[in-house]
């Protein structure tokens, strides 16, 4: 089993700023690749970032440019840097990690919003 914990949403007026963090606890060591997707109201959970466990990356074409997933396998945390927001990046944004298993966070609320 895996859990993961998301932290770092929030209300952001459009053009700033937001780092999301994801830290995994429990069977980590069987964890490849991680990612973040996200799920606005009345859309599809849709994916925004992946990142293997050698540091491959794969960006959903919305956020190219603007968001940056990284990940430290020391801390067992994925991170989203997330820059230039607008206000189609509201979402709840999830963290997804594979194993044997997909594992799913709780979710975290960011608003793009003046």
């Amino acid at each position: 089993q895996v859990q993961l914990v998301e932290s770092g949403g929030g209300l952001v007026q459009p053009g700033g700023s937001l780092r999301l963090s994801c830290a995994a606890s429990g069977s980590i060591f069987s964890i490849g690749s991680m990612g973040w997707y996200r799920q606005a109201p009345g859309k599809e959970r849709e994916l925004v970032a992946t990142i293997t466990s050698r540091g491959s990356t794969n960006y959903a074409d919305s956020v190219k440019g603007r968001f940056t997933i990284s990940r430290d396998n020391a801390k067992n945390t994925v991170y989203l840097q997330m820059n230039s927001l607008k206000p189609e990046d509201t979402a709840v944004y999830y963290c997804n990690a594979n194993s044997v298993h997909s594992y799913w966070g709780q979710g975290t609320q960011v608003t793009v919003s003046s």
